[in-house]
């Protein structure tokens, strides 16, 4: 069977709303005989009588008013498609799908969101939130554009990565403790009721090899998939957490924390990943550049797939 005629079933519309052959002849700009040459074609299509008349009006059979409730969703599908299209065309619309973790999405992306939504009001952006390993499968299935990620990253052949920034790790101590030493190493931290992030993270793992690398078997007391759950945690007295250093630290739910350096210095990297091949697309351009702003890099990075496992 022949795909359905969008211009038919708007005629067939325009008959009846107007309950005359030749006023929708008119408001179309088409012949009176054109008119009904389409009516006749859907009701051969079909089988089945759309129109009929009473008098010199115009009225849906049953079966056209059936089908008028189908095609005026399909109408108004096309019209959306139609005006979508345009919108790329000219250049005035946008979508890029962005996946990242919680924390990202929770201390670094606010001002630059804040800035792209200014700079940029008509970009449609979806972000999605996840683990690297989860964010990074999306983008090899397609279901995200870019993501800005935790170091390592797998290899593989599709994906390129780019360097964006490091940030120091740090422990965060209760804001009241005292006799803290002025570094904190891995010894000292093992004695410590840790408070981390969910081992399914990088983060997670990066900060298990900076403990087996002195011999020690990292066993925390609590896993949490929320940063900010952690450092509420730790004000309350309850552990010390591992955690990078995004900002300046604030007053918590529970009071305060306190950061010491690690000893030796463990740094979380965060790299944007995305497919090789992608045809950038003006939106994600736009977004790729407005992510810059979070780089403590100096200088332009090539993206890369060469990231270690």
């Amino acid at each position: 069977m022949r795909s359905l005629n969008l211009d038919q079933l708007q005629t067939l519309q325009e008959v009846i709303a107007l309950g005359s052959f030749s006023a929708a002849a008119q408001k179309l700009r088409l012949t009176q005989p054109a008119v009904s040459l389409q009516v006749r074609e859907l009701e051969k299509r079909f089988g089945v009588r759309l129109v009929q008349r009473f008098g010199k009006r115009a009225y849906a059979t049953a079966a056209g008013e059936e089908l008028l409730r189908y095609a005026g969703r399909l109408i108004a599908e096309a019209g959306h498609a139609t005006m979508a299209m345009r919108r790329h065309r000219e250049g005035h619309l946008g979508h890029a799908r962005l996946g990242t973790s919680v924390a990202v999405c929770t201390y670094l992306l606010p001002p630059v969101l804040t800035e792209l939504r200014r700079a940029h009001p008509v970009i449609e952006l979806t972000i999605s939130l996840g683990t690297t390993e989860y964010v990074v499968e999306r983008i090899l299935d397609n279901e995200l554009d870019i993501g800005i990620v935790t170091m390592p990253v797998k290899r593989h052949p599709a994906l390129a990565v780019e360097p964006l920034r490091e940030d120091p790790m740090m422990a965060f101590f209760p804001g009241g403790e005292r006799r803290l030493p002025r570094a904190a190493d891995p010894h000292y931290l093992a004695g410590r009721n840790l408070i981390l992030s969910h081992r399914q993270s990088q983060t997670y793992r990066i900060i298990a090899r900076w403990f087996e690398a002195k011999g020690i078997e990292l066993r925390p007391i609590m896993e949490l998939a929320n940063t900010e759950a952690i450092k509420t945690l730790v004000a309350a007295g309850i552990g010390v957490g591992i955690l990078p250093l995004e900002r300046k630290q604030g007053i918590l739910v529970y009071g305060k924390t306190q950061v010491r350096p690690l000893e030796p210095a463990l740094i979380r990297e965060l790299s944007i990943v995305r497919r090789r091949e992608k045809h950038p697309e003006p939106a994600l351009g736009i977004v790729l550049d407005a992510l810059q702003a979070l780089s403590t890099r100096t200088g332009a990075q090539p993206a890369r797939s060469d990231a270690g496992g």
